[in-house]
């Protein structure tokens, strides 16, 4: 193999497929990176066997080949050299690379490329077209209320219903739901559904880079793994064996008390009482006023540590129905309002022992936000 490419090309390459290199493995070849040639560009492949990532970038291809080197080893002095030109070559004896740039040469040893793990390639399957910032968006507000034990394998993952022109992505960790719907680029023709890693799906929402992007989803014959196709990338990921939890009964279809609150302003104002929260089991207590026939209702938003100290804090909302309290955790709370884009969203309540719903004013109900209620002393 002798190739030569852009020193800041290389750099954005690796940086695509580094997440994917295994950190501790009994099959070191994993913590390889391989450098393949393909169609008059330079292929970057890394694989930790339950995630690969592909990266294409332009190059000048003098010999064809391909090698595996270190992956970690080989990002750092890449990233250590002067933008220009890379001229790299395979070397033999050692089995390797040799890298020259300016008055820079290396030499760095790698593995046979024959060890490396096969990377699927789908060549037939099930496939779906997704507008890239639908996708980006879809994952920033369901991906982070998938849980991060491995007690409940299918609970990590983040569940995609396709039916026709429709395509639903719902996450669960057992406290909370979130559940975002929307079109895709083109009608499928049936229904499907399939379990796929959250890590797998931030990956791919790290990758895409142009909202004009279109991503192809393929899912394999078996069901068993998930393929997604950006302009420069590819990630394939395993999906996930399980029976995930009927979440459409888990939105509560009726509530005593409405609240339209300005997110910013609720988002503040649960920051503040998070700073005393996290020293009192999380708990946010939330207390509504109802409107009167002067003026609006208001939220008052209490946290207590009885080391650290309490925080009361009072928000001016639009708000139906009866008076109501009820707590959450501050996390589950302040990590949703931190991805909303909205200005405004409406909080629905029964009781304090019955899940809260949370959505978007305006969203044609695009969106749900599912938290259970914190039993506590009022």
């Amino acid at each position: 193999m002798k190739i030569s490419c852009l020193q800041e090309n290389l750099i954005k390459g690796l940086s695509r497929v580094q997440r994917a290199v295994a950190n501790r493995t009994t099959l070191p070849i994993t913590q390889n990176v391989l450098l393949e040639t393909e169609q008059g560009r330079i292929k970057l492949v890394a694989t930790n066997l339950e995630i690969a990532i592909t990266s294409w970038i332009p190059a000048r291809i003098d010999e064809p080949g391909l090698i595996t080197v270190p992956a970690r080893l080989f990002t750092d002095l890449v990233n250590s050299l002067p933008p220009g030109q890379i001229d790299i070559e395979s070397t033999e004896e050692p089995l390797g690379i040799n890298i020259k740039t300016g008055e820079v040469n290396s030499q760095l040893n790698g593995l046979d490329p024959s060890e490396f793990p096969p990377i699927p390639s789908v060549d037939d399957g099930i496939v779906c077209e997704l507008e890239s910032q639908f996708l980006k968006t879809a994952i920033d507000h369901v991906a982070f209320a998938a849980a991060t034990e491995e007690s409940r394998p299918v609970l990590t993952g983040i569940k995609v219903d396709v039916n026709k022109n429709n395509i639903t992505f719902a996450a669960a960790d057992g406290f909370r739901l979130a559940v975002y719907t929307g079109t895709l680029e083109t009608e499928f023709d049936g229904v499907l559904d399939f379990v796929i890693p959250s890590r797998g799906l931030q990956e791919v929402n790290r990758l895409i880079e142009s909202t004009e992007e279109t991503v192809q989803l393929t899912i394999t014959p078996s069901k068993s793994q998930a393929v997604f196709h950006l302009e420069n990338a590819e990630v394939v990921t395993q999906l996930i064996n399980g029976e995930f939890p009927p979440y459409q009964t888990l939105v509560p279809d009726k509530h005593e008390t409405l609240a339209k609150i300005n997110v910013s302003d609720f988002f503040s104002a649960s920051k503040t009482a998070s700073i005393f929260a996290r020293d009192g089991s999380g708990i946010l207590r939330l207390l509504f006023e109802p409107n009167t026939k002067d003026d609006k209702g208001n939220i008052t938003i209490t946290s207590k540590s009885d080391e650290v100290g309490e925080s009361t804090n009072t928000i001016s909302a639009d708000i139906e129905g009866s008076k109501n309290q009820i707590a959450f955790n501050n996390k589950f709370l302040t990590d949703v309002l931190g991805i909303l884009k909205q200005k405004d969203i409406e909080l629905l309540v029964t009781s304090s022992s019955a899940p809260g719903l949370i959505r978007p004013i305006g969203e044609n109900e695009s969106y749900k936000y599912v938290i259970m209620p914190m039993f506590v002393q009022w």
